[in-house]
């Protein structure tokens, strides 16, 4: 490292070190099944509304091999409320693979990780370094505004390949995981402070509105269908959305296996 990134890096430790995180319940364990669903949990979804989610999720399904032998239709119900439902469905396949191939333990390996349902770069080098300590280069939302802000603030249109190589360049290989989620919490900070640097990524997409939705719409579906079985028309009368957006939505999440039709009625699947 040159002068600037080994000044970088005592700033980062130092926020860290007052200001950081650290008790975060996934922070306080090295357990591989614990960090996966936290990991999922967390994908496009807010600290504070995870935190009930991820115990009671844990609560109901302790395991990994618990999780895998567990109906679909109970696990989206102990989903709800952290939207994106399809998160729940691929954990639950992850969990089902990982039993099946790797006797149910998570692999070490990167190529084994990405091989598994639901588990993307990002989730794979989380998990080596949160769950294994090993020094997996990755990059994810706060960790690209740490580097977008401190090493090309005057830059557009910047590629994670080339934020990747800083992250090589400043990873504590000794101790990554502490590392990585001293990055994340200063991440935060920054956009607190600052605004949101990733803007200036070539990878940023804005967030769209979820309010009307198909994303809302989707939710709303599986969310009453959970709670008791309808038919068509008794969805029509109970959610508030266009009839033709909810029959359209409807049929995509049938066909994505997270709602079922027996006879006339909708549900959860087994």
């Amino acid at each position: 490292m040159n002068t600037e990134e080994r000044r970088f890096v005592r700033m980062v430790r130092t926020h860290y070190r007052r200001h950081g995180r650290h008790t975060l319940p996934w922070r306080l364990t090295t357990n591989p099944y614990r960090i996966l669903v936290s990991e999922i949990m967390l994908q496009q979804t807010q600290v504070d509304r995870v935190l009930p989610k991820y115990a009671s999720f844990l609560q109901r399904f302790p395991t990994l091999a618990g999780l895998a032998e567990a109906p679909l239709g109970a696990v989206l119900r102990e989903w709800q409320g952290l939207g994106y439902n399809r998160r729940a469905k691929m954990l639950h396949q992850c969990a089902q693979l990982v039993v099946k191939k790797h006797k149910g333990r998570l692999p070490r390996t990167y190529e084994e990780l990405t091989a598994l349902p639901g588990i993307g770069s990002y989730t794979a080098g989380a998990i080596s370094a949160f769950a294994y300590q090993l020094p997996e280069v990755f990059v994810e939302t706060n960790i690209r505004s740490v580097f977008i802000h401190h090493f090309f603030n005057d830059d557009t249109d910047i590629s994670d390949a080339d934020i990747r190589l800083m992250v090589e360049r400043t990873l504590d290989r000794s101790d990554p995981r502490a590392w990585y989620y001293a990055l994340m919490d200063y991440g935060v900070y920054i956009k607190k402070t600052y605004g949101n640097p990733n803007s200036k990524s070539k990878h940023y997409t804005p967030q769209t509105t979820f309010k009307g939705s198909d994303r809302q719409i989707r939710g709303a579906l599986v969310r009453t269908v959970g709670l008791q079985s309808m038919t068509r028309k008794k969805l029509h009368q109970t959610l508030s959305f266009d009839i033709d957006r909810i029959d359209a939505q409807l049929e995509r999440l049938i066909a994505e296996n997270l709602i079922t039709k027996r006879g006339q009625r909708y549900t959860l699947p087994d």
